[in-house]
């Protein structure tokens, strides 16, 4: 690619992969709602709010490939939901049809699918069981990336993002986790690929444990190398029965038990 754009560039996510993305395109452009220029790493920084469908469009023109990361990542009311991820998203695919369709890839979540049972194999025929109103603008996110896809052929790859951070931090995690270089290698096997199409993938490493199934995207030619697995050990011996019975009834873990923001 010669420009990348990846949006909520000043998040944990955004933060934890730069570097390795840095390597994917002759260029980034980096846009976040807070002011992050001072981490930007010499790439090209601009501030600014989804909601902001002039922002976004400025963001999108001239780049080839776009890394959707933005948004609120975590609950949070439905009002402030449904401007940062549903409104914004929206904005975001506006702008890419204006701007020559650049390959999308949206950090959607487990949280579409969170009352799953722990332990249940899931595929993408699973139904969606969001757990959140995070979770349900993330299945918002899926159905408007297919609409597009359908009614205009943009390419968009949603990836169903576990725990992608550099290690496991509960026991859940060891079912869930996306270690950032399979994630690293994950999306470079999206841009890399002729057609793309509007795939659901399941983002989690090769977990021994793992509840997701990936086949449906063998021709992608993703194949996670990393494995939960090797932390169980230094993991279980701080859990907590308590912690091991709230982790491990639904695959969403705590989001699934906590109450809805305006009822709490």
């Amino acid at each position: 690619m010669k420009k990348l754009l990846i949006t909520g560039a000043a998040g944990g996510l955004g933060q934890l992969l730069l570097e390795p993305l840095g390597q994917l395109a002759d260029s980034l452009r980096l846009t976040d709602i807070v002011d992050a220029s001072d981490r930007a790493q010499g790439h090209e920084f601009i501030r600014g709010d989804l909601a902001d469908a002039a922002f976004v469009d400025a963001a999108v023109a001239g780049c080839d490939g776009i890394l959707h990361l933005g948004g609120i990542s975590v609950e949070d009311q439905f009002e402030k939901i449904l401007s940062a991820n549903i409104a914004g998203l929206n904005n975001l695919y506006v702008a890419a049809q204006r701007h020559g369709q650049p390959r999308i890839i949206f950090a959607s979540s487990n949280h579409t699918i969170g009352f799953h049972p722990s332990g249940a194999r899931l595929d993408v025929h699973s139904p969606t069981r969001p757990d959140s109103f995070y979770g349900v603008s993330k299945c918002f996110g899926e159905s408007l990336a297919s609409m597009y896809y359908e009614k205009t052929g943009q390419q968009t790859a949603l990836v169903r993002i576990g725990s992608c951070v550099p290690k496991p931090l509960d026991i859940r995690m060891l079912s869930t986790w996306l270690s950032p270089r399979d994630f690293i290698d994950l999306i470079a096997r999206i841009f890399a690929v002729d057609t793309l199409g509007c795939p659901i993938i399941y983002g989690a490493s090769a977990n021994g444990q793992g509840w997701w199934d990936n086949r449906h995207v063998d021709w992608l030619g993703w194949h996670p190398q990393d494995d939960g697995e090797t932390f169980r050990s230094e993991i279980e011996a701080r859990t907590s029965a308590a912690d091991r019975a709230e982790l491990l009834i639904h695959q969403g873990g705590r989001f699934v038990t906590a109450p809805l923001p305006h009822l709490s």
